[in-house]
């Protein structure tokens, strides 16, 4: 059988962005590693900030690319952690807005004092951030035409 393979440079190109995106996901755990904060805990805290008023399970689960089933028990031992409140929109209702905590926000102050990501980007230039985002959105956006899940 013949099997069509993927051409080398763009083999590359893939195996680039992986090790990329394990590279600083794997700085990034080690400095939250000091504050005993999981990275994904954060990445969820630092979302429900950023959508205010408009951070629901739905919504969190679609930016964060995960089953409402996964964010829903996050949330869930997140609220047990003391870190957000889950509210429910209605009365009799299923839909929950979240909210963060004292201790939430001040998880985040934590997480941010000293953020190596920034460190490690901070030699593009804001033109290249600009063409970086651009491009990873172009290819995110091409990928998600062969998403069928």
């Amino acid at each position: 059988m013949n099997t069509p393979k993927l051409s080398k440079s763009n083999f590359e190109l893939w195996l680039l962005i992986g090790r990329v995106n394990h590279s600083v996901n794997l700085i990034r755990q080690r400095e939250l590693n000091q504050y005993s904060i999981p990275i994904r805990q954060i990445h969820v805290l630092r979302l429900i900030q950023d959508l205010g008023q408009k951070a629901t399970l739905s919504e969190l689960a679609k930016q964060i690319e995960r089953q409402p089933h996964v964010i829903s028990r996050q949330t869930i031992a997140m609220e047990k952690d003391g870190l957000i409140k889950r509210i429910k929109i209605k009365p009799k209702s299923n839909l929950l807005r979240l909210e963060l905590t004292e201790k939430g926000l001040e998880m985040i102050i934590v997480a941010n004092k000293s953020n190596l990501i920034d460190q490690i980007l901070s030699f593009l230039t804001q033109e290249q951030r600009h063409q970086m985002e651009s491009v990873l959105n172009r290819i995110l956006a091409n990928v998600e035409k062969y998403d069928h899940d």
